[in-house]
């Protein structure tokens, strides 16, 4: 009995280890550009909108040897990469890179993108997705970072009306945030664009 309890035990013990490893923030470097569905009250919208799963982006940057996503979420800010992907709905999240990451993201280069990315720096949301520097949403700040820093321009640029605005949710999204004067040319950047973008490659998802 008491070596049936000891197996028992040691399975139980097994399968706590798997489940957290199954939960482990993925391996990533410099520069990764992270997706996933994000639980706020826009996330449905944008969902709809852009006909994707994901509706949230940062790109990973390490401060002290760890991991952190750099973000726009109520400002700009570092969250520790474990912490990101627990955020998301259903832990889900996938991990895109650079084609050209091997030559592209130099020692200079990731330091480049540290630099810049300490210019939007607790930059506060942008909830109406205005293409100015005063305000700035998740895909906006990972496009501009990686323009900006190194030239390099991750997916097409979109305006507005190149979403679907006929979903009820995304209306309703749209009247809470323009009223009737929606900015349909306004240029715009989306987390399925940039998770589109042919220049990436999928390293992780799960």
């Amino acid at each position: 009995m008491v070596a049936l309890k000891s197996r028992v035990t040691a399975l139980s013990l097994a399968s706590a280890l798997v489940a957290c490893v199954g939960r482990a923030a993925p391996p990533v470097q410099d520069g990764d550009i992270v997706f996933h569905t994000s639980r706020s009250s826009q996330s449905v919208a944008i969902q709809k909108a852009t006909h994707s799963p994901y509706s949230h982006m940062g790109i990973v940057l390490f401060r002290e040897g760890r991991a952190y996503v750099f973000e726009a979420v109520s400002t700009v800010q570092y969250t520790p990469l474990d912490r990101w992907v627990a955020r998301g709905a259903g832990g889900h999240f996938a991990v895109k890179r650079l084609r050209t990451a091997a030559t592209t993201l130099t020692p200079a280069a990731v330091e480049r993108l540290h630099e810049t990315a300490r210019q939007f720096e607790g930059r506060k949301y942008d909830l109406t997705f205005e293409w100015s520097d005063d305000r700035i949403d998740c895909s906006e700040l990972v496009w501009k970072l990686y323009d900006r820093a190194l030239g390099v321009r991750i997916g097409e640029l979109q305006h507005l009306r190149d979403f679907d605005l006929t979903d009820a949710a995304v209306r309703e999204k749209m009247r809470q945030r323009y009223g009737e004067r929606i900015p349909l040319d306004e240029t715009v950047m989306s987390p399925a664009a940039m998770f589109g973008a042919s220049g990436l490659v999928t390293v992780a998802e799960r």
